[in-house]
């Protein structure tokens, strides 16, 4: 595995000089290459608007310079907008995109002046219907799965799109404003031709409804699922950006809706590198042909997308430089716990000399690792992110 293809010597250079002296486990963030990935997306998408993903990455620095930078924001909480909020973003700028809430809540962010929701049954529209009354709501339709994203959704989250039809009549019926639908193809979604189905599907919904019930929707949520650069190649965004656009010119020509893009993982996926130190390397008979690697960080802290192995994310070391000999290892976490196991069918190859307290890099890890860390597993805190700049 080639740094390079990862980060340039300079930026490699300004990482390890920042994060000598930092305890491990940590995920430093590079706040460049957020900045660099933001402006690609507007370039690559100049019609789309932009609501970065925060449980992507929370951080505040990232937020606020965001912020400035014109992004709007999709919130799955009430912490969430407490956090945005705090940070000056204006209301008018966020999605309440989880089709899973709470009354409460729902009167919570329309108190806050929140007035686009997602929805996807027939339940949380009523709620919507009496805790915010007016808002704009759009409705999530489901996206087969397909084994083309690395971390793939499940039926979780949307409805069938002839329930998708029910509930924008049902929308408009109760006082609200039915906006728009939202898909999601899966992040990491390697199969640009996914966005293609989602498109027409979305397209036949929008011209039944407007044709049979009058009610003309004004926009199209495309969700995430842009790639970050893991072991697995991908296209480049600028691939993505032309066949989904010639996809959007295909279906709805010049009368295109308002679109909305989700970026989470694509934004500051690339900008992260998980730092973590060696605690024990041991083979597990006299015969093994595989070391086991034990690290200061696992599954359940900061590393959790590595379950089943989805992502494979590029790792460093210290001894890479010059080594002559490698070997094929089994990665493990720390904690007491036998699923904390990163990878071990698939083999990632590190230097025979590696040996306990050297530091092991996980690159790519700007997304979903910080957030997704346990609080308090087995006694380790949760892992600490330093903002780079």
């Amino acid at each position: 595995m080639d740094r390079k293809d990862y980060i340039s010597d300079s930026e490699w250079k300004h990482f390890m000089s920042f994060s000598e002296n930092l305890e491990t486990p940590c995920v430093v963030v590079n706040l460049k290459t957020i900045k660099k990935n933001y402006q690609k997306l507007r370039e690559n998408f100049p019609y789309a608007d932009i609501f970065y993903a925060i449980k992507a990455n929370p951080h505040e620095e990232i937020i606020s310079m965001l912020n400035e930078m014109g992004s709007c924001f999709d919130i799955a909480s009430r912490y969430e907008l407490d956090k945005v909020l705090k940070l000056g973003v204006s209301p008018e700028r966020l999605s309440y995109g989880n089709t899973i809430k709470k009354a409460k809540d729902i009167a919570y962010f329309y108190e806050k002046g929140v007035r686009m929701f997602a929805t996807d049954s027939k339940d949380d529209l009523k709620n919507i219907a009496q805790f915010a009354p007016g808002s704009r709501v759009y409705v999530r339709i489901l996206v087969e799965n397909t084994t083309s994203a690395d971390w793939p959704l499940s039926r979780k989250f949307g409805c069938h799109p002839d329930m998708a039809y029910d509930l924008c009549i049902q929308a408009r019926d109760s006082g609200l404003i039915p906006y728009g639908i939202s898909f999601h193809v899966g992040s990491q979604q390697r199969d640009i031709g996914q966005w293609n189905d989602a498109i027409a599907k979305t397209k036949y919904l929008m011209d039944s409804l407007e044709e049979e019930e009058e009610i003309k929707l004004e926009m199209v949520n495309m969700g995430g699922g842009f790639p970050a650069s893991y072991v697995t190649p991908a296209n480049d965004l600028s691939e993505y950006a032309s066949e989904i656009s010639r996809y959007l010119e295909d279906d709805f020509g010049e009368e295109r809706p308002r679109i909305i893009l989700e970026p989470g993982r694509s934004l500051v996926g690339d900008s992260g590198i998980l730092v973590t130190e060696v605690v024990m390397i041991s083979r597990k008979n006299n015969t093994a042909l595989f070391r086991w690697v034990y690290l200061d960080t696992g599954l359940f802290n900061g590393l959790i997308e590595t379950l089943n192995e989805s992502l494979k994310y590029p790792i460093i070391t210290d001894k890479d430089e010059g080594c002559k000999k490698w070997g094929e290892v089994v990665l493990a976490g720390p904690t007491c716990d036998s699923m904390d196991i990163m990878y071990e069918d698939y083999k990632y190859s590190l230097p025979t000399n590696l040996k306990p307290g050297d530091r092991v890099y996980f690159l790519t890890t700007g997304a979903y690792t910080s957030s997704y860390a346990s609080v308090e597993f087995n006694g380790f805190p949760p892992i600490k992110t330093y903002i780079m700049k």
